[in-house]
């Protein structure tokens, strides 16, 4: 008997949450080791790397009538030596390794793997073809 009481409440609030919307939020989003503020070295220059997760509300109309949700996304973006912020964007992450994608004037791809207990990434940047150290230290969320 309880269970039931229990679907007949959630079906009744349903049309509430549906016309006030329950919306996503940033802080909602399970965090990944990669989330947060990191100071790097590019090639032995100094480098500063981002991953933040944003709020992210859509809106779509047709025939006037319009539509919005809610959701979140993640950005990446990377400065080299004090230089323009540049997208960053995932490849795929396989637990400590991650396959990042620079989608800078000349997009490549790069690689770090985390070692949690020193909170250190370390890999490698590509351009041109060549491959360039990369390391990076979490510095905050």
């Amino acid at each position: 008997m309880q269970n039931i009481t229990k679907i007949v409440i959630k079906l009744a609030l349903l049309p509430l949450t549906l016309s006030f919307g329950i919306s996503a939020q940033a802080s909602q989003v399970p965090s990944q080791w990669y989330f947060g503020k990191w100071d790097c070295s590019i090639d032995r220059r100094p480098a500063k790397m981002q991953w933040l997760v944003v709020d992210d509300p859509q809106t779509s109309c047709s025939g006037g009538v319009c539509s919005s949700s809610s959701g979140v996304k993640v950005v990446g973006r990377f400065s080299d030596n004090g230089s323009a912020w540049v997208p960053l964007s995932k490849n795929y992450l396989r637990g400590n390794d991650f396959g990042i994608r620079y989608q800078g004037a000349e997009p490549d791809n790069w690689f770090l793997r985390y070692n949690p207990s020193t909170k250190v990434a370390s890999g490698w940047t590509t351009w041109r073809n060549n491959k360039y150290p990369l390391q990076c230290t979490w510095r905050s969320r």
